[in-house]
């Protein structure tokens, strides 16, 4: 018999057994014990009789719910056998079902095998007819092309049958044609005898007047040179042809710090210069990350672009000049001086030949004539006029990395100071320095070698 049904039939016993059983029949009230308690001694034979009662009539309740209780056992057990009989037959259903079920998904997967085969032959179909319809396509194209070629080929044919006709009437022609240019060769060659000798005699000639003009020439681009060097340039002209020809300059050094690393940027507006041989961009000592009043620092990377417009040039390498430690030049490949565009000045050949030449402020914009007079202890240098009334009166007054140009448009120096103006001639460096990493010779020995030489200078001209 199965646990569970068991463990039903007792709770369903145990609470017909509750339920039946008489409890106010069994014990007796509070009230009759309260009033029994008082009695004598002399009550207690009534009392056991009582009790006797009691019990008589309790045991035929229990008796009759005894015979209740077997009788609904029986039915019980009666419906459990009944069920079990059903559950047995649930089974049996149970188990028909599931082999119904397996052969149902065998069946399933039998069919869905055949449907996935049925539709890998249709792709198959599918794909093996538009294969064919497109090698329908291509031959019958291709027959197309084979007839068009065809009819073309009995065009040229055609036309090749009409060309033939046609060189076998042009060799009849040129045939007649020979005999008539054979006819008259004898007459051109005479006419080539005459006009060769009358060529020989325009030659000599020509050669006499060639050289005629040649020296004519010599002697007017000499004079043109002469005539361009005694002629001034307007100063407005000079200025415009410097602002189409700036070049921005931007110099970065860089060297470790206590906490950070310390950066410096320098930007300026140059111009290209050339010493006949080579190209530079010109810079003062202040258009550098460097300046006199530092002490002497080793750099660990110094770099550099030369800019102007859309073209950009590293800068690979700078150098102090022997002519004074405040002018600086980088130099420029003439490849890359090419590229850029911009105007090359040459320094001019006859600096003091006017009294006058022209100042341009290359940061500000600023420009004018100015005169200046020769240094009578140092050639090298041309002192401006740097008086407070020439401020006064609006006109330009000479200041530090100002440029200066001839009256001719060619470019005599740097100002080095506000007063003095290095003239330019001689490129020799002290140092040349490499940019990049590490540069060397190191920043410090040529910081402290500028710093010296510039001590040296007269106080005038520091």
């Amino acid at each position: 018999m199965n646990k569970t049904l068991l463990l039903i039939m007792c709770d369903f016993m145990l609470l017909n057994l509750l339920a039946l059983t008489r409890w106010e029949k069994a014990e007796p009230s509070h009230t009759q014990l309260e009033t029994a308690a008082p009695r004598s001694a002399t009550n207690v034979p009534a009392i056991n009789a009582d009790m006797v009662e009691l019990m008589r009539v309790s045991l035929e309740d229990e008796k009759a719910t005894r015979a209740q209780l077997a009788a609904q056992l029986s039915s019980t057990q009666g419906s459990l056998s009944e069920r079990e009989k059903n559950l047995t037959a649930l089974q049996q259903q149970k188990g028909q079902l599931e082999s119904t079920l397996s052969a149902t998904q065998a069946s399933t997967r039998e069919l869905e095998q055949r449907y996935t085969a049925s539709a890998s032959e249709a792709a198959m179909s599918k794909e093996q007819l538009a294969r064919l319809q497109r090698e329908l396509e291509e031959r019958r194209a291709e027959a197309e092309r084979q007839k068009a070629e065809l009819a073309r080929m009995e065009r040229q044919n055609t036309e090749a049958r009409q060309r033939i006709e046609n060189l076998n009437v042009a060799v009849r022609v040129a045939e007649q044609e020979k005999t008539l240019i054979a006819q008259n060769l004898t007459e051109a060659k005479q006419q080539v005898e005459v006009e060769r000798l009358e060529r020989i005699k325009v030659q000599e000639q020509t050669t006499q007047l060639t050289q005629g003009v040649g020296q004519l020439a010599e002697k007017s681009g000499e004079l043109s040179l002469e005539i361009r060097g005694n002629r001034p340039i307007n100063t407005n002209v000079i200025f415009s042809e410097f602002l189409a020809n700036r070049v921005a300059t931007k110099l970065t050094a860089r060297r470790p710090g206590l906490f950070s690393e310390t950066v410096k940027d320098k930007e300026a507006q140059t111009v290209l210069v050339s010493d006949g041989n080579r190209v530079y961009a010109l810079m003062h000592l202040s258009d550098t990350p460097f300046t006199l009043s530092e002490s002497p620092t080793d750099y660990a990377q110094v770099t550099g672009r030369l800019t102007r417009g859309s073209f950009n040039a590293p800068v690979i390498e700078l150098q102090f000049l022997r002519l004074d430690p405040r002018v600086v030049l980088a130099p420029v490949d003439p490849s890359l001086a090419a590229l850029m565009g911009a105007k090359i000045y040459q320094l001019a050949k006859e600096p003091f030949k006017f009294p006058n030449a022209v100042l341009v402020r290359a940061d500000d914009g600023r420009y004018g004539e100015t005169p200046f007079r020769i240094d009578a202890s140092n050639s090298s240098y041309v002192k401006l006029d740097n008086r407070i009334v020439t401020r006064l009166f609006g006109e330009i007054a000479p200041k530090r990395g100002d440029l200066l140009f001839s009256k001719t448009g060619d470019i005599i120096g740097l100002m080095v100071n506000d007063d003095y103006c290095a003239v330019l001639g001689n490129f020799a460096a002290a140092y040349s320095m490499k940019t990049g990493d590490n540069p060397e010779p190191r920043t410090s020995v040529i910081l402290s070698d500028v710093f010296t030489r510039w001590q040296r200078l007269p106080s005038k001209l520091q």
